[in-house]
C-alpha cells in the first residue's frame, strides 16, 4: 500500500509541476461556463420588431405596448404595409414584424434564415401576446422547470458531460502514453507494484481533479449562472462518479492504442470532441437526427450523463427516474475497462 501511495504522490506532483496542465484543467471549466452562460446563448432578447400600423385599434395598441414592455422585443420601426415590413427584414433592419388586420387578427412575420431562432421568436411573441386575444390558437401553456427559458439550464449539464469526459479521458491517456514514450513505463512495471496498481495509481489524481472540477462547475452554475440544483446532491455526485470512472476507462483504452502523446491527443479529440458536441444532445436534439445518427448517438457516453444531469439537476427527480441512463453508463464502464485491461501489454513489446 505504501508503494501504491508513493505512485499516487509521484503522479500528483507531476501534474502540479506542469503549470500548463493546471491551467487547462481549471481554466477550461471557468471559461466554458462563462461562454455558454453569457456569450453563447439561445435566450431570446432584444428582438428587433417592426409593427405594421395599417389597422390600429385599442386592442392592437395594447398588444404593441405589451411587446415593447417585455425584455424580449424592441419596437424599432412602424410601417404602413406588410411589404415594407418584409423589406426591413430582408435588409436585416428587423428580425420580426407584427401585422394587424381586421380579418385575420394578427400575423407574425419572422426571418426564417435561422429556423430555430425563428421558432423561438414566434413562441415568445405568442406567449407575450396571449392575454390579448388576436385569434391566436387558444392554448394555455405552462413551462415546467425552466419558466424563463434560460439556455444555461440546458448548457450546464452539457458542459459537465463534455468537460469531465475530455479532461478525464484525454489527460489519463496522455499521462500513460507519456511514460511509454519516455521508456519509463517498463521501469514502473518491473517494480514490486502490480501493473494494474500502477495504472490505478496514475488515474487516482485525475479522479480527484475531476471531482474538484465537478464541484467548481456546480458552484458556478448555482451562484454565477443562477441554475438551480433541484435534485439530491448525493445522487448527482454518485452518477458523476460513475461517469468519471467511465471516462477514465476510455482514457485507458486510448492509451493502449496510442504510442505517442500526439497520437493520444488527436485520438481523444477525434473520438471525443466532435461526437460529444454533435451527437450527445448538447446542442442538437438526438430525436431530430436521421436514424443512422441516432444509432451512432446511442454509443456516445456523454449523451446518457447529460440526460441524467438534466433530470437530476433541473427537474429534481430521484435516482429511479435515471435508472436507464445509470445502467447504460455502468455497462459501458465495465465493457471499456475489460477491453482496456485485456489489451494492456505488460511487456510493452
Amino acid at each position: 500500500m505504501k508503494q501504491f501511495i508513493a505512485f499516487v504522490i509521484k503522479e500528483t506532483k507531476h501534474i502540479l509541476r506542469d503549470k500548463r496542465t493546471m491551467l487547462i484543467l481549471f481554466g477550461m471549466p471557468v471559461v466554458m461556463m462563462l461562454l455558454f452562460g453569457f456569450a453563447i446563448t439561445t435566450d431570446v432578447k432584444n428582438v428587433r420588431t417592426a409593427v405594421v400600423t395599417s389597422e390600429m385599434s385599442p386592442r392592437t395598441q395594447q398588444a404593441v405596448e405589451r411587446l415593447a414592455q417585455s425584455e424580449y422585443f424592441i419596437i424599432t420601426q412602424t410601417v404602413n404595409t406588410p411589404q415594407e415590413a418584409e423589406r426591413l427584414i430582408r435588409r436585416q433592419k428587423a428580425d420580426m414584424a407584427l401585422v394587424f388586420t381586421q380579418n385575420r387578427g394578427m400575423q407574425i412575420m419572422v426571418d426564417g434564415s435561422d429556423p430555430n431562432m425563428a421558432q423561438q421568436w414566434t413562441t415568445y411573441a405568442r406567449q407575450t401576446l396571449s392575454p390579448v386575444n388576436f385569434h391566436l390558437s387558444p392554448v394555455n401553456s405552462r413551462l415546467l422547470y425552466n419558466p424563463q427559458m434560460k439556455s444555461a439550464y440546458n448548457f450546464v449539464p452539457a458542459i459537465m458531460g463534455m468537460l469531465l469526459m475530455l479532461i478525464c479521458a484525454m489527460m489519463t491517456s496522455i499521462s500513460i502514453v507519456r511514460e511509454k514514450e519516455k521508456g519509463t513505463m517498463e521501469v514502473l512495471l518491473v517494480s514490486p507494484v502490480r501493473p494494474l496498481m500502477v495504472i490505478i495509481a496514475k488515474a487516482v489524481p485525475y479522479l480527484v481533479l475531476a471531482f474538484g472540477i465537478l464541484i467548481s462547475i456546480l458552484l458556478m452554475s448555482r451562484y454565477v449562472l443562477g441554475v438551480p440544483i433541484a435534485g439530491p446532491l448525493f445522487w448527482i455526485l454518485a452518477v458523476s462518479t460513475l461517469y468519471i470512472l467511465l471516462a477514465l476507462s476510455l482514457g485507458l483504452l486510448i492509451s493502449n492504442v496510442a504510442q505517442t502523446q500526439l497520437v493520444a491527443l488527436l485520438m481523444s479529440a477525434m473520438v471525443l470532441l466532435m461526437p460529444v458536441v454533435m451527437l450527445s444532445g448538447m446542442i442538437f436534439p438526438v430525436e431530430s437526427m436521421p436514424q443512422v445518427l441516432q444509432w451512432l448517438a446511442a454509443l456516445v457516453p456523454p449523451r446518457y450523463y447529460i440526460q441524467a444531469m438534466r433530470k437530476l439537476m433541473i427537474m429534481g427527480v430521484g435516482i429511479r427516474e435515471v435508472a436507464h441512463e445509470v445502467a447504460v453508463m455502468a455497462g459501458m464502464t465495465v465493457v471499456l475497462l475489460a477491453i482496456a485491461l485485456k489489451k494492456f501489454n505488460v511487456r510493452l513489446e
